[in-house]
């Protein structure tokens, strides 16, 4: 009996955050965030690549994401086959071909099921089903596809043209005429009505042999750059880490651009379950589904004789009000506020610029930050004062270090700390707080099975985190 390859789902897992701003950001792109529901568009879509014939998806990310893709696969008790860090992000060809490199060295017959982490396809058994269908056509050597039933003339997605006597709802793969670049609403009216045009979604369905073949073919120099850094990649705390010197020669090149339009015999996908990109605050209003009052509320907001409305807090504690707004958009975080009319909402990238350009940190920078222990959240700061909250996961040790240049107090919310002080241990309960003067050695240690959360104050002439130093044990 002939078993069929497994289909390794390859998770596209970098991105720029500005769209949504400021809920995404450069350092926490949206993707990582709850926009809906209570799992992220990352977990969600970990989740809908999971299933009978699909192996643990194999994920290509940048350095900064890798502990928040570990941490969030994780909560969702969820693997990964491989997590691929990107030396700096490069496009999706660059880490297309990585990730068939990497494949082709244990699983040289399998299929890959290229998709973003960061849109949203609410019926995940439609999706894989669709996938299913496809495999037939992937492995006969082709190139697949998936194109989504327009429901609008878009003007911001690029579109499929489908070959003459294709079917734009048939359910199996159809031959495909061209790509078609983002076209003005004249245009995409003309696409929607004559009825064989479908959005490009980004998804793609082939196998390992068969994509190696195209970047030869038509990207051969790309090829080299990216064997290398590939063959010269290492292992750090498991994940896989491409090789920095070579990945730097690599085109900055999308898969479309690269092998997608110049390989014939493509074939496309039709899907008609639902899909959304979820590229501006206007289509998280659309899909998270407006109230007979045409308003999306969050649960730290309220709407007073508001319409057509996006009112969002996301931070705790605080309250966000509208009052007599139309077609608005407002979104609340800790650090920063967003106020448009929803008709802009595709303007947001102009706020991160302007805020860029002023050096404002909040263009890129989000208030909490990731690492192998778990994060942390500044919450207040001056030039020689710090506040931050801090959570340690279970198990997890802050190393043995010293700061010449600033003192700090640890202050206990929830659960236990055992605190090392020049080799002196003490434990820490809830309401208790030690001290760390300047230039002492200490280390910080959550020794039991739940979350550790704690308040730290920092004080001195220096309250960066590049001032430690490190010792052993």
């Amino acid at each position: 009996m002939t078993v069929s390859p497994m289909i390794h789902p390859v998770i596209l897992c970098g991105g720029s955050g500005t769209r949504l701003w400021p809920l995404s950001r450069k350092s926490y792109p949206k993707q990582f965030s709850r926009l809906l529901g209570e799992e992220s568009l990352f977990q969600a879509c970990a989740r809908r690549t999971r299933g009978p014939g699909f192996a643990d998806p194999l994920i290509v990310t940048g350095d900064p994401f890798r502990f928040i893709v570990a941490e969030q696969l994780a909560a969702i008790e969820m693997g990964a086959g491989a997590i691929l860090i990107e030396p700096e992000g490069r496009n999706t060809a660059p880490a297309v071909l990585a990730a068939a490199l990497h494949l082709a060295q244990d699983a040289p017959d399998a299929l890959m099921l290229v998709v973003p982490s960061d849109h949203v396809i609410p019926d995940a058994a439609a999706f894989r089903a669709s996938v299913q269908a496809a495999t037939e056509t992937a492995r006969a050597g082709h190139l697949v596809t998936f194109g989504i039933t327009p429901s609008r003339p878009e003007t911001g997605y690029g579109y499929l043209e489908l070959a003459p006597g294709s079917s734009s709802t048939a359910s199996t793969p159809q031959p495909l005429a061209r790509f078609v670049e983002k076209p003005d609403a004249a245009r995409a009216a003309q696409m929607l009505e004559a009825g064989n045009f479908l959005w490009n979604a980004g998804v793609f369905l082939f196998s390992v042999q068969a994509v190696l073949e195209a970047f030869r073919t038509h990207a051969p120099t790309l090829c080299d750059a990216v064997a290398e850094a590939v063959s010269g990649a290492r292992r750090d705390l498991g994940f896989t880490r491409l090789a920095e010197a070579p990945w730097r020669h690599a085109e900055d090149i999308s898969i479309d651009y690269a092998i997608m339009e110049k390989t014939p015999g493509l074939a496309v996908m039709p899907f008609a379950a639902g899909w959304s990109d979820l590229g501006s605050w206007e289509a998280v209003w659309q899909e998270t589904g407006p109230d007979a009052a045409g308003n999306v509320v969050s649960s730290q907001a309220t709407a007073i004789d508001c319409r057509g409305s996006l009112l969002r807090s996301e931070a705790e504690g605080l309250e966000l009000v509208g009052i007599g707004l139309e077609d608005m958009i407002a979104i609340a975080m800790t650090d920063a506020v967003l106020v448009a009319r929803r008709d802009d909402s595709q303007r947001v990238k102009e706020a991160v610029a302007a805020l860029k350009a002023r050096g404002a940190v909040q263009s890129v920078a989000f208030p909490r930050e990731h690492r192998p222990w778990g994060w942390f959240e500044t919450l207040a700061r001056t030039e020689r004062f710090q506040l931050r909250k801090i959570l340690l996961q279970p198990g997890a040790t802050l190393g043995t270090q010293s700061h010449a240049p600033r003192s700090a107090t640890w202050v206990v919310i929830e659960g236990q700390a055992r605190v090392t002080l020049d080799g002196a241990e003490s434990a820490l309960l809830p309401g208790q707080s030690a001290h760390i003067p300047a230039g002492r050695t200490h280390s910080l240690t959550n020794p039991t099975d739940a979350p550790l959360m704690l308040i730290e104050v920092r004080t001195g002439t220096y309250l960066g985190d590049d001032d430690v130093q490190r010792f052993a044990g």
